[in-house]
């Protein structure tokens, strides 16, 4: 394995460390508003005012053009960010972080098998086996598991 792909490898860990820390933050915004709504809100308003001053600070370069060749589906994209943050928002207090984020990693591999046997959405297809299907069983698992415990 290349030393870049390690470096990806250890950012999406990274990543997907911070998501709980996220949830537990603005679950607290959220009882200090009295609104998890408005703790949503507030997070993507953070969040967009962050990227602006990433993206200006480093001076990316992006085409406009290309926002008249994407399809309209690609701006739900943003709608399923929010539905994301909003619904972690109400249930964390309410489950937990382990049952959440069990969930949560569950939910995304089901939908990535999908995704990558009917190459939807995916760089290449990677057809569902019985190795990946035992995967998702074992994390399915592991959820049930923390429930129960």
């Amino acid at each position: 394995m290349n030393t870049q792909k390690l470096l990806w490898i250890f950012l999406a860990f990274i990543a997907g460390s911070f998501l709980p820390i996220q949830a537990g933050l603005n679950s607290k915004l959220g009882k200090a508003i009295e609104s998890p709504l408005h703790s949503s809100m507030i997070s993507f308003i953070v969040g967009a005012m962050a990227m602006i001053v990433y993206v200006f600070a480093t001076q990316q370069n992006v085409s406009w053009a290309g926002l008249k060749t994407i399809p309209v589906y690609t701006w739900i994209g943003g709608v399923l960010g929010a539905f994301y943050v909003t619904i972690i928002i109400f249930s964390f207090p309410k489950l937990g972080p382990g049952l959440t984020f069990g969930l949560v990693v569950a939910g995304q591999l089901v939908i990535s098998l999908i995704l990558e046997q009917f190459n939807i959405l995916v760089a290449q297809p990677h057809p569902i086996n019985f190795l990946r299907l035992l995967g998702i069983i074992l994390v399915i698992a592991g959820v049930i598991i923390i429930k129960i415990f």
